[in-house]
């Protein structure tokens, strides 16, 4: 099990190891050139975020979600703890506050899909390119309580 806490300035640097690892281990239709310039707008920023992080045990992040108003912005969890509940505490906390949770999700990053679409969230739109104008096109979901 996790607890859910708000992040603090010393979680700056797992929070961004912990994206660094999950876009590794599941963005692979990333070319090199756009890992390593996100890559590098994702260290300059993150740290200094308010994230919500989902922690083990001894307290250390294991996964995290950057929500502003009702859309997620940003939902990664180590692959390490994958599988474990980890993704779905954070989404459930986000609910308990935001029923009508909106994100969007790489429409290639079919684990993904498969998880919000499991979790409730249903397609409302699609766009061709992602949020920085990169041919990565995302999918529009909004999550619709059972």
């Amino acid at each position: 099990m996790v607890d859910i806490r708000p992040s603090a300035p010393t979680d700056g640097a797992r929070v961004v190891e912990i994206w660094n690892r999950a876009v590794d281990a599941t963005h692979d239709f990333l070319t090199p050139s756009d890992r390593a310039a996100i890559g590098g707008e994702v260290a300059e920023f993150l740290p200094d975020v308010p994230l919500v992080l989902a922690v083990d045990a001894d307290d250390r992040a294991v996964g995290f979600m950057l929500v502003d108003g009702s859309h997620m912005e940003a939902l990664f969890i180590d692959p390490d703890s994958r599988g474990q509940g980890v993704g779905r505490a954070l989404v459930a906390h986000a609910l308990s506050s935001q029923p009508g949770l909106t994100t969007d999700v790489n429409e290639q990053n079919a684990q993904a899909v498969g998880f919000y679409e499991r979790i409730g969230f249903v397609a409302t739109g699609r766009s061709d390119l992602d949020g920085q104008g990169r041919p990565y096109p995302l999918i529009h979901l909004r999550h619709q309580p059972v």
